[in-house]
């Protein structure tokens, strides 16, 4: 029996590979270990943004003096930084004996195996619109090496409260900044059966809570021969079963009245919306192959508002942009400003090879990205600070889905808006419904009380 141990890093949609990963694994007869046991170490990599990448080369040195003492242990490299990268590894890390693109995750456990015996595997993804899927999916958080009793659902999900399911993968939208349509491929909607069904075993398995996964979940259903779409992937999945629904990304000019409608008419999709402005300029946001405007974008700020009041608002923002200029920044700036996002993620611009923007002249020094990355930061601080102030007093339910990673006794929870709560609790708390009212706000979380003794 192999041993094997999973390493995750980037989007939540790695994490998603890694657990059906991880259930094929166990199903299969191996068996999860630490680290230091491991026949065979799995890394599943981002390679959106060049400081995920990095940290995952540091951590491949890492077992450099391992190799040399025992020729253990093996490492895979898995996911779109696999992709990005290739089989280069190979000779830079000759521990790394597979490289496994995201859309061969099927192909991944065999692969393994013939990996376990000396063989150098490579799973690339050479057609963009070409997927291996995946049977084993996960259901609740307890490992288990038994045979699933059905359905090819084993016990390997992490959190064995909330649930994630990628409801698309790939991405058609060739953002000129962006590597996602070359290391994951064409965008392909899973089938909504395939989805449901995946949802609804996650609710039996004790999931409380969905999240559907996707670069852009709005464009569900664009590449089916009918007029399915996400709304009604949507409304379907709110109508499984599940206490809470949510959705992550949605593209503005994809993201339509309906959907909203959709949202308000189910009572357990959660208010919450990402919806990434990534420029405040119109000139930037064609250099960047967005495909909306400024006022396009404001426009569906206020539909959104004006269907669910409290909705927690996201965004994305990328500053220092080939040739952004100060006048450029001052737009992204002050739309910040007019719309008073909730939480903003935030990044200065880096070139990843291969895309559009990497060769576009006008670069910046690094030094003014991290300045204007660090203004930002200070703008959009102050604003979810004076948003969170407001919530002081007020009780919200929420479900407790983990103890908090700093601060002993505190439990963690979100909102319906998406807004982290920390509250004193025990663990026997974790995977219900409580109610929590707010002390006291800081710019990303919140802090309360347990008021509500009759747990659900």
């Amino acid at each position: 029996m192999y041993r094997f141990c999973m390493k995750v890093y980037g989007c939540q949609m790695n994490v998603y590979d890694s657990e059906r990963v991880r259930a094929a694994l166990l199903r299969r007869g191996w068996i999860e270990a630490g680290e230091d046991e491991a026949d065979m170490i799995v890394f599943t990599g981002c390679s959106v943004r060049g400081k995920a990448e990095q940290k995952v080369w540091s951590e491949l040195g890492r077992y450099a003096p391992l190799w040399k003492a025992k020729k253990r242990p093996y490492v895979a490299l898995t996911g779109c930084i696999a992709q990005n990268l290739g089989d280069s590894v190979f000779s830079r890390f000759p521990w790394v004996r597979l490289v496994s693109g995201p859309r061969h995750i099927g192909l991944l456990p065999e692969g393994l195996e013939r990996a376990m015996t000396g063989e150098r595997v490579t799973l690339l993804d050479e057609d963009p619109r070409e997927f291996h899927g995946l049977d084993d999916f996960p259901s609740s958080g307890l490992p288990s090496h038994e045979p699933p009793s059905s359905g090819g659902i084993i016990e390997a999900r992490e959190n064995r409260y909330r649930g994630y399911v990628t409801i698309a993968h790939g991405c058609d939208n060739f953002c000129t900044y962006c590597i996602v349509p070359y290391v994951r491929g064409r965008f392909l909607s899973r089938p909504p059966q395939e989805v449901l069904h995946e949802v609804q075993a996650l609710i039996e398995s004790g999931a409380r809570e969905v999240t559907l996964l996707g670069q852009n979940v709005n464009s569900y259903g664009n590449d089916f021969d009918n007029d399915y779409g996400f709304a009604e992937l949507l409304r379907q999945v709110a109508r499984t079963g599940a206490e809470r629904v949510r959705f992550v990304t949605s593209l503005p000019q994809d993201f339509t009245e309906k959907i909203a409608r959709v949202m308000v008419e189910e009572p357990n999709i959660c208010p919450s919306l990402n919806l990434p402005i990534q420029a405040g300029s119109d000139r930037i946001l064609r250099l960047m192959n967005r495909k909306y405007t400024r006022a396009g974008y404001m426009e569906k700020v206020r539909m959104v508002r004006s269907l669910l009041p409290e909705v927690g608002l996201t965004s994305d923002l990328i500053v220092g942009f080939p040739g952004e200029t100060e006048e450029d920044f001052q737009e992204s700036v002050s739309a910040l400003s007019e719309i008073r996002f909730d939480l903003v993620h935030t990044a200065a611009y880096s070139e990843r090879a291969g895309t559009p923007a990497a060769a576009m002249p006008g670069a910046l020094p690094q030094e003014t990205r991290m300045e204007r990355l660090n203004r930002v930061n200070e703008l959009q601080n102050h604003i979810a600070l004076s948003i969170n102030r407001t919530l002081v007093g007020r009780r919200f339910r929420i479900l407790v889905d983990g103890s908090a990673p700093r601060g002993e006794g505190l439990l963690q929870g979100r909102t319906p808006t998406d807004k982290v709560v920390l509250f004193q609790g025990t663990e026997d708390l974790l995977g219900r419904f409580v109610s929590v009212e707010i002390d006291s706000a800081e710019s990303w979380c919140l802090k309360g009380t347990l008021i509500d003794e009759n747990r659900q």
